[in-house]
């Protein structure tokens, strides 16, 4: 019998939301251990992760707000606080699970929706294994920057003004504790590229990239099939992945079997 999903509740919220913050806390730990002169830094207020990875930087956010505990006005003094001291706005990534009072409280402190993505979920159990004569694999330590380059690589198109700071991030994100980067390559050169993070019985897949002239062969379906097992074999019994809503990644995870568990909002407050 097929692995049942879990009901999208607030336990589950809570599973996801802090899968994808510790994913983003190691990214943060790794950009501070390797620039230390970057500022990188996070703490954690009313069980929600605040990370600051730079001004620009769209890790620069709070996950979690509100799933764990109530959210008090002293709370949110103290993450404003830690943004605005370090001359950021302050951004939220607020689930539904969090209630309409949450929602309530932050557009009577002035900020503003600007974003919405969806958060889709799936068990690891019982994934497609297709047939296809790519070979996916897990990239060791010594390989972070090839796979930071195929992963940017894949921006190439759509956005290349993207693909500078795609490597950058790319580069930090291949050396942080508890990621695991995987290639898709055809004839031994490397096609596409994902990422997963494993984190209270979730695994978190995120970086995916194919080079534009190798899409539509499956580069992608293979390399989530190959960290659906990977997560199985770890013992990590759900996957989530995080999309913009409609977008071709959404279509695609639905095609793997993925539910959407909810659809976040990120809230704005300039800097005072």
């Amino acid at each position: 019998m097929n692995q049942p999903y879990p009901f999208a509740d607030l336990d589950l919220a809570r599973r996801l939301e802090r899968t994808e913050a510790r994913a983003n806390a190691a990214f943060v730990d790794s950009r501070a251990r390797l620039q230390p002169d970057s500022g990188a830094c996070w703490i954690a207020v009313a069980g929600a992760y605040a990370m600051f990875d730079g001004v620009d930087s769209p890790l620069t956010q709070t996950f979690g707000l509100g799933v764990f505990e109530s959210i008090s006005d002293a709370h949110l003094d103290e993450l404003e606080a830690f943004f605005t001291e370090r001359g950021s706005d302050t951004f939220h990534e607020v689930s539904p699970l969090a209630g309409p009072e949450l929602l309530a409280r932050l557009a009577e402190r002035g900020y503003r929706p600007i974003e919405v993505s969806n958060v889709l979920y799936r068990p690891t159990e019982h994934a497609a294994s297709t047939p296809t004569a790519l070979v996916v694999r897990q990239t060791g330590p010594d390989e972070a920057d090839r796979w930071a380059r195929t992963s940017a690589e894949g921006w190439r198109t759509e956005a290349p003004e993207l693909v500078d700071f795609m490597l950058a991030l790319g580069q930090i994100s291949a050396q942080a504790r508890g990621i695991a980067c995987f290639v898709a390559e055809q004839a031994g050169e490397p096609i596409a590229a994902g990422a997963l993070s494993l984190g209270e019985g979730v695994a978190l897949m995120a970086g995916a990239s194919t080079l534009p002239p190798f899409r539509g062969q499956g580069a992608q379906r293979a390399l989530f099939e190959a960290r659906m097992a990977f997560a199985l074999r770890q013992g990590y019994p759900l996957a989530m992945v995080v999309t913009m809503p409609g977008s071709a990644s959404q279509r695609n995870a639905e095609r793997q079997g993925f539910r959407i568990a909810y659809t976040r909002t990120k809230w704005h407050r300039p800097a005072r």
